[in-house]
């Protein structure tokens, strides 16, 4: 069980709906800097950016400035996910959706990497370089111009590579178990997907009647060899 402190403008509503489910302490204090002098201790602190993304990335630049010592979360819509970047110093996001579940898993990966040791996190695999810090990723140094959930299909299948996974499996690990959309879903964001790697699309490799699978190329199969 930890302590939760949550910067948000509307203390009185419901921000997070899965927290009510949840054994966690909750607190809820206005989103002003001011407030922060006699804020509570707290193991996470939550930031609500639902509704005003400027105001929400101010106060986390004020509080990565003045030296914040706990992992610094963002509560968002998902329209909101494209306005995050590495400049606003939240260690993690959460959707204003999230089922229980997941928003503990979240808190207790932000609480334990707090306690690791730094370590990198970039993923380079056959040319493309995926930057989860800042949820980025380049092809030969290009941008790549993701969609969130392209990123994130993008780096489920390259943390597993030559892996096969069924459309289902990559609904459940990517969407969620609580998505109720079909599986024609995975189809398009795989065919965006391609189209946006450009040269290097069959990285994304089609595995008929069973599903989709991350292709690493030769050099990186013979270098994986000599390990």
């Amino acid at each position: 069980m930890a302590q939760l402190l949550i910067l948000t403008p509307q203390v009185d509503d419901d921000v997070l709906p899965a927290l009510s489910l949840l054994n966690h302490r909750v607190r809820a204090i206005p989103a002003e800097p001011a407030e922060l002098i006699g804020a509570p201790s707290a193991d996470v602190i939550l930031v609500d950016a639902r509704h005003d993304l400027a105001s929400a990335k101010s106060l986390c630049k004020v509080l990565t400035t003045t030296g914040i010592t706990v992992p610094l979360l963002l509560i968002l819509t998902e329209g909101g996910l494209t306005a995050v970047n590495a400049e606003w110093g939240a260690n993690d996001v959460v959707l204003v959706t999230a089922g229980p579940a997941e928003v503990d898993a979240r808190i207790k990966l932000a609480i334990g990497r707090l306690a690791q040791p730094e370590v990198s996190s970039k993923i380079q695999t056959s040319g493309v370089v995926i930057d989860e810090a800042s949820y980025s990723a380049k092809v030969h140094g290009r941008p790549l111009d993701l969609t969130y959930k392209e990123f994130e299909l993008l780096r489920f299948l390259a943390t597993h590579p030559s892996r096969v996974f069924t459309r289902e499996q990559l609904l459940s690990e990517v969407w969620g178990y609580d998505y109720f959309g079909g599986t024609r879903t995975v189809d398009v964001h795989v065919r965006r997907l391609r189209a946006k790697l450009g040269d290097l699309e069959g990285l994304i490799g089609t595995v008929r009647n069973v599903g989709y699978r991350f292709n690493v190329t030769e050099d990186e199969e013979r270098l994986a060899s000599t390990r």
